[in-house]
């Protein structure tokens, strides 16, 4: 009898840390097939170690409560692709709400590129950028972006800081949560004013956006990545911009810019949307440079960027009233 009850106790005790345990992680499935693994060898020290990336949100009202968890939901949503950044799970009983997303080892594009000016050497090369290295990881953002676009859905935040990288220069689309807010009727969705460098002239005329918007930020990011992280019309003001680009002006060609790669920038910022490549003749030009692009002569930018000149040009602050003639 003493044996039966200290076992009904244990019992007892072990159900209820089960019920009340102050943690609860929502595992989603595996995005991908390469993911996969067997209960056995996820389990203990046996099991593969992932590198992960914590994003955490104090809600302060419920409605931002609800906003996360839409938003970890519609990443889970979109399904797998290769060069979309992994969602692991959720953590959502209480705050702090955590998304677990896998670790992209050089963060953002934009930050690499600057760390390229400082350093063209790195571990195994890293940070020596190539036109060869600039199709390949532009070739990357091309094939999310059309993932995306397979499911009626634009991205509209195309730049270097919606660029994550990974430690073997794999690049992958992110700045979802832009895109998120806008198919969301629950999510409250503003425009920042940064954005407006790279948004397309139809879109400065508050015209909606359509797979060419896409496009033109494309250009834009070929821009970014060739000059190693400068704004694009740097020198122009965000509310100057479309009567920049109805005067028919368009970006300078870059001193490390073969003929090649600007041409394919300049046709993807084309004033009128008909005049744009499409997405997929975007993806065979790049697919195509790949092929012939320079590996050997690493692009060199002897300036080191001046964060306060780079808000400036980028628009931060600005307002934002447009004038369409």
């Amino acid at each position: 009898p003493v044996l039966f009850l200290m076992s009904f106790l244990v019992t007892l005790v072990f159900l209820l840390l089960l019920k009340f345990c102050p943690e609860k992680v929502d595992r989603l499935q595996p995005r991908s097939s390469r993911t996969t693994k067997t209960r056995r060898n996820l389990q203990g020290i046996d099991g593969e170690c992932l590198h992960i990336y914590l994003k955490n949100n104090m809600p302060r009202v419920n409605h931002e409560s609800q906003s996360f968890l839409g938003f970890a939901s519609f990443l889970s949503q979109l399904g797998p692709h290769p060069f979309l950044p992994e969602l692991l799970g959720v953590i959502s009983l209480r705050a702090p709400l955590i998304t677990v997303i896998e670790e992209m080892e050089n963060r953002d594009l934009l930050r690499f590129l600057w760390r390229c000016r400082q350093d063209n050497v790195g571990p195994d090369g890293m940070y020596q950028m190539t036109e060869k290295k600039i199709f390949t990881m532009a070739s990357h953002v091309s094939s999310a972006l059309d993932f995306l676009h397979s499911k009626d859905l634009l991205h509209c935040n195309i730049k270097a800081r919606s660029v994550l990288v990974s430690r073997i220069c794999t690049a992958k689309l992110w700045g979802l949560g832009d895109l998120y807010a806008r198919t969301s009727a629950s999510a409250n969705h503003s425009e920042d004013s940064e954005r407006k460098k790279w948004h397309a002239p139809e879109l400065l005329a508050k015209r909606p956006a359509t797979p060419k918007s896409d496009v033109w930020s494309l250009g834009l990011l070929l821009y970014e990545m060739v000059t190693l992280g400068e704004v694009p019309f740097a020198e122009i003001p965000a509310k100057e911009l479309l009567q920049y680009h109805q005067r028919g002006k368009t970006l300078k060609k870059p001193n490390n810019c073969s003929n090649s790669l600007f041409s394919l920038i300049k046709a993807c910022c084309q004033w009128k949307e008909h005049d744009r490549p499409s997405l997929a003749e975007v993806r065979r030009k790049l697919q195509s440079g790949e092929k012939s692009a320079n590996d050997s002569s690493v692009l060199r930018v002897p300036e080191l960027i001046n964060i306060e000149q780079y808000l400036k040009e980028a628009g931060y602050g600005e307002s934002n009233n447009y004038t369409v003639f």
